[in-house]
């Protein structure tokens, strides 16, 4: 498909402070291997092959296995992944989908469980982000297979963050 609008130059405004989140983000609470498994499964919801392809190809850089990259669509049924990934998954999930999915008392209770106050605000803001790249990669066709994977150093960083 051929990219309908580069979004970028036409609001550079609106990239820095969507960059500026996105860097809060990417040093918060959250550990950089639950941000990326956060970020494939809501695209895979939404449907974005750009974030796909970006998310997956920086998740296998930072040492993420292809077999739980597999599986991620089929979490609820894979053994491979922590209670705290189930709960960050299902949050995820739940956000993304939140007009048919209401955010129950009970699924509120189960997920703090495993999230501190601070770790669930960053972690929806995670998820807040990557709904909205979608939202933009979807409609303006960001072009598919050309991004690479950030360098290590930088994916090793945002694991330690």
């Amino acid at each position: 498909m051929k990219e309908r609008m580069d979004y970028s130059s036409a609001a550079p405004g609106l990239m820095k402070a969507l960059n500026g989140l996105q860097n809060y983000v990417d040093h918060s609470s959250i550990e950089g291997s639950l941000l990326e498994l956060v970020r494939i499964r809501v695209s895979q919801i939404n449907g974005c092959a750009y974030c796909i392809d970006m998310h997956t190809k920086d998740a296998r850089a930072a040492g993420e296995t292809e077999q739980r990259i597999y599986m991620l669509s089929a979490w609820r049924e894979s053994p491979f992944y922590t209670e705290r990934e189930r709960a960050g998954l299902e949050w995820a999930e739940t956000l993304t989908l939140i007009s048919s999915d209401k955010v129950s008392d009970e699924l509120f209770e189960h997920v703090r469980q495993h999230f501190t106050e601070t770790e669930l605000a960053d972690l929806s803001g995670a998820i807040i982000m990557i709904n909205g790249w979608n939202r933009l990669a979807i409609p303006f066709r960001d072009v598919l297979g050309v991004y690479q994977p950030k360098p290590q150093a930088k994916v090793a960083e945002l694991a330690q963050a």
